[in-house]
């Protein structure tokens, strides 16, 4: 296939011959070329002649060479070199035989529940990486997401990578960046002060689009979208696909919460939310707890007595279900009779069943960034945030016994999509007013001065 010379003004750069183009993006255009000497066939970028004068754009292109360079991981593709030839910078890096995982999802429509979970589970690990050495990536989506033949997944495009530490002052406060229907709602606001969970929403909604095969919030414009995210009006999976699990519906609506407190804190706490399961190696089943199924929860009644009971996960997932075990707030759970015991909230096995996505509070909206606020009045900093709350046990009764668990496989309930109270004017419906005025003041101007200056 011969070379794009509308786009591209030479044949080779630097020690690399271009052999034919590959994609095109915002940050330059990405074609195949191969080592002259190595015969090493890679990926190179290209920023075109009329960008490459952007001061800040060139930076950023800097910075995405240096932000890959440092990730060495098997799901991010690799940067190999960075230069500069005829004034146009250049990134050389891992070419990945295959296609996008968007490509795969226009040519194959949505995927297998199974399929989708084995790729953005592959997707998550390399961005946990991502994650450990304070990088943030800020553009998650399909079309950065390469699918090997193999089936290895790569994460690609660090282009809007963010350093936690450092932002070298690329981002300007109060500027997004990102795709709108794949970012998180903080982010259209202030993409310099976002933290690791706004790629975990980007994460959820690529799930959304594999497993559902449709855009989240497709038939909005980027302010109707935002709008729409900040009140968790998005549609649950299950109503597009009513074969999907429970458990991947609500996990995918809990990573795309409007509050960045009610996602998952990490890409490995994601990924559990999925399977269900922990994937720490470390989370061995004692031989104390009489079995890999046994569970042991402590609680305290009205009277402050404490008590200890055992179960197996079955049994502990109807009994909650149920509203038996009263309220899930005061409940502990360990895996070892000995402790330490931990909120329900804190292991994938029972998380669903105590939390729900949330939409963003006006303090939120206000102000995105304050990771550091405060909880509201009459609830605990150490308490988890929106823990439903079931119905209590009488003062003085004891805790039921769990019933045994039964051959019959065990799913978590559909978690109830959470709308605002209506009859309340929300911040949305004050910024709906604020643009109608500022619409109105505009045609009012135009009218009174602009027009008859043109007809005379």
């Amino acid at each position: 296939m011969p070379v794009d010379t509308s786009k591209l003004l030479i044949d080779n750069v630097g020690d690399y011959e271009i052999l034919e183009k590959i994609a095109e993006g915002g940050m330059g255009t990405v074609y195949k070329g191969r080592h002259r000497h190595s015969g090493q066939i890679v990926a190179v970028k290209i920023v075109p002649p009329h960008l490459a004068s952007n001061a800040v754009l060139v930076k950023r292109f800097e910075q995405e060479f240096r932000a890959a360079s440092r990730l060495d991981h098997p799901n991010i593709v690799r940067a190999l070199d960075y230069g500069e030839a005829n004034n146009m910078p250049y990134l050389v890096m891992e070419y990945v035989e295959g296609e996008s995982l968007g490509q795969k999802i226009e040519r194959e429509g949505q995927l297998s529940e199974a399929e989708a979970i084995r790729i953005v589970a592959q997707v998550a690990q390399g961005l946990h990486r991502a994650h450990k050495q304070g990088l943030i990536h800020r553009d998650v989506k399909p079309d950065n997401i390469l699918v090997a033949p193999d089936g290895v997944a790569k994460l690609a495009d660090l282009g809007l990578v963010k350093e936690m530490e450092t932002d070298l002052n690329l981002t300007k406060t109060g500027r997004g960046l990102g795709t709108p229907h794949f970012m998180a709602p903080e982010q259209f606001r202030n993409a310099k002060n976002v933290d690791i969970r706004c790629d975990i929403y980007s994460l959820g909604a690529t799930l959304y689009m594999m497993v559902t095969g449709e855009l989240p919030f497709r038939s909005s414009g980027p302010l109707d979208a935002w709008m729409k995210k900040i009140n968790n009006e998005l549609t649950p999976p299950r109503t597009l696909v009513p074969s999907i699990s429970d458990r991947i519906d609500w996990a995918i609506r809990r990573a795309m919460s409007a509050d960045p407190d009610q996602r998952p804190t990490s890409c490995r706490e994601f990924v559990e939310d999925l399977i269900g399961h922990t994937t720490r190696k470390s989370a061995t089943v004692s031989p104390s707890t009489g079995g890999a199924e046994a569970w042991f929860l402590v609680y305290r009644d009205d009277d402050g007595t404490a008590h200890t009971v055992k179960g197996n996960i079955q049994g502990i997932r109807r009994s909650l279900r149920e509203g038996l075990l009263g309220d899930a707030a005061n409940i502990r759970a360990s895996r070892d009779k000995n402790g330490p015991f931990e909120p329900l909230r804190g292991f994938p096995e029972f998380r669903d069943l105590v939390v729900s996505p949330a939409p963003m509070t006006a303090a939120r909206i206000a102000a995105p960034s304050s990771a550091e606020t405060p909880p509201p009045p009459g609830r605990r900093a150490d308490t988890p945030p929106n823990v439903k709350s079931l119905p209590r046990t009488g003062s003085s009764a004891r805790m039921p016994a769990l019933p045994a668990a039964t051959a019959k496989t065990d799913t978590a309930t559909s978690i109830p999509h959470i709308e605002l109270a209506p009859g309340r004017y929300t911040h949305v419906d004050w910024v709906k007013w604020i643009l109608l005025l500022i619409i109105a003041v505009a045609t009012t101007v135009i009218a009174w001065f602009v027009l008859p200056q043109l007809t005379k």
